[in-house]
């Protein structure tokens, strides 16, 4: 059973995961009304100047924008780089704005075949996290050194994706991924392919292009650092741009089979345990259900190692916590408790 997707909705979840993956914001619901109201505004804004233009005018003004070079950062700078002026359409437009000179010639060979332009209706593949058996069997090793498997580690440790996999499963994910070298020049992805692995840098430089209304542009850089290639395997849509190296270097792959399996899947067990707690308490029961699935939107793990502080008293207040796992000593009035639950929140006993 296949299901229709209104036109449009692809392009613009894809765009605010983009945005998110870039700023990491810490409040991701308060992140969301800023990044879709100023949409919101710079739509209307568009709306109104294109009324108040003479016809002649904005039939010149359409889509010419010419490509602006990347912003990169100082020789000793890791990370993704976006360009100084993002990507406009139309809706970017503002009322005062002078028609842009012509774009340069093209930087790099399109692609033959563009399967990316924008259509009415996308049908995506169903995907049930359930029905997938955890086949020890289906399971892909690719060998490494020592020191292939530290330089893996490094180039993973700050990968969001991978923040909430424990132990086993991370290793899993190591085992899975394999290492390949690319030369400057090479396009890693194309935009319009289908999604066949996700991709961490372990070393070199790589420019993002996008492809709108046949023209390409250079959008951003990755310096060393970064990944890229989820969003096709997460929405089961067409690559979203052009990842081309401009140095020789070194990625890691993983294969989409097993970033399904474990990523995917483990997100989404994640989320039902975290409804699961939610729905629990007591004091969050007048919530209507969209509100408490907002609430599970943005809670976070975090992992304690024996002995450390979680919370001191007296400290001002600004998250509560539920255990997962693990035990937990609470120490409060120089008086004693012992919290032994293996997952739930933490029930005090309030004593004067």
């Amino acid at each position: 059973m296949s299901i229709s997707i209104p036109a449009g909705l692809t392009e613009l979840l894809q765009g605010f995961t983009v945005e998110v993956l870039r700023s990491q914001p810490g409040d991701l619901l308060e992140f969301a009304l800023q990044y879709f109201g100023r949409l919101k505004e710079e739509a209307a804004t568009a709306k109104d100047a294109a009324e108040k233009e003479p016809s002649g005018r904005r039939a010149g003004t359409g889509h010419d924008r010419g490509a602006q070079p990347p912003r990169r950062g100082p020789p000793d700078a890791r990370g993704v780089n976006f360009a100084e002026e993002p990507m406009q359409t139309d809706s970017e437009s503002g009322e005062d704005e002078q028609p842009p000179p012509p774009p340069p010639p093209q930087q790099f060979p399109a692609p033959a075949v563009n399967r990316f332009t924008r259509r009415a209706s996308v049908c995506a593949e169903a995907y049930n996290p359930d029905e997938e058996e955890d086949d020890a069997e289906s399971r892909i090793i690719h060998p490494k050194t020592d020191d292939q498997r530290n330089r893996l580690q490094e180039a993973c440790k700050d990968i969001l994706l991978f923040k909430n996999l424990d132990p086993e499963q991370m290793s899993q994910v190591l085992d899975a991924m394999f290492e390949k070298m690319v030369e400057g020049g090479e396009h890693v992805i194309d935009q319009g392919d289908d999604g066949d692995n996700f991709y961490v840098i372990d070393r070199g430089t790589y420019d993002i292009y996008v492809k709108c209304d046949g023209v390409g542009r250079c959008v951003g850089t990755y310096d060393n650092r970064g990944c890229f290639g989820e969003l096709a395997l997460m929405y089961n849509t067409p690559r979203a741009a052009t990842i081309i190296a401009t140095s020789p270097g070194s990625i890691w792959g993983l294969d989409r089979v097993t970033f399904r399996r474990i990523i995917v899947k483990n997100n989404a067990k994640k989320r039902r345990m975290y409804e699961s707690f939610i729905e629990s308490l007591p004091f969050l029961k007048s919530l209507e259900v969209s509100e408490r699935l907002k609430v599970v939107d943005v809670i976070g793990t975090k992992v304690y190692k024996d002995g450390e502080q979680i919370i001191a008293q007296g400290d001002l207040a600004d998250s509560f916590f539920i255990v997962e796992s693990g035990e937990v000593r609470i120490i409060m009035a120089r008086k004693l408790w012992m919290c032994r639950h293996s997952k739930g929140f933490w029930d005090l006993v309030w004593k004067f």
